[in-house]
């Protein structure tokens, strides 16, 4: 079935557009768990999540641009647990060190 243009566009998957920076780390049929490894000022293409929850491993520092034009930086320190609901954004790591964090997505 052909999209029409009046669907809305759907951000990929970030392990397949952006495997440098999301792996699998384990999957079943509940959750899938994503190591996310950003160098200093590396940015990432526009992807999609679904409901998840971060845990920080390194001092964190981060720019979303949401798929709505939004912005919204985020901060925190390792040990911190972040959740966010299902969500399209283009992250990018805006401090001057490495940021590293651990993303369980929760499967519907």
């Amino acid at each position: 079935m052909a999209a029409t243009a009046t669907q809305k566009a759907i951000a990929p998957d970030p392990v397949k557009v952006d495997s440098k920076h999301y792996t699998v780390e384990f999957e079943n049929e509940k959750v899938r768990v994503l190591r996310v490894k950003y160098g200093p000022h590396e940015k990432s293409k526009m992807h999609n999540h679904p409901e998840i929850v971060a845990v920080l491993l390194t001092p964190h520092h981060s720019r979303h641009t949401f798929s709505d034009g939004r912005v919204q930086d985020m901060r925190g320190k390792p040990g911190d647990v972040m959740h966010m609901e299902k969500t399209e954004h283009a992250p990018e790591n805006v401090s001057d060190t490495p940021m590293e964090l651990i993303l369980v997505e929760l499967k519907s």
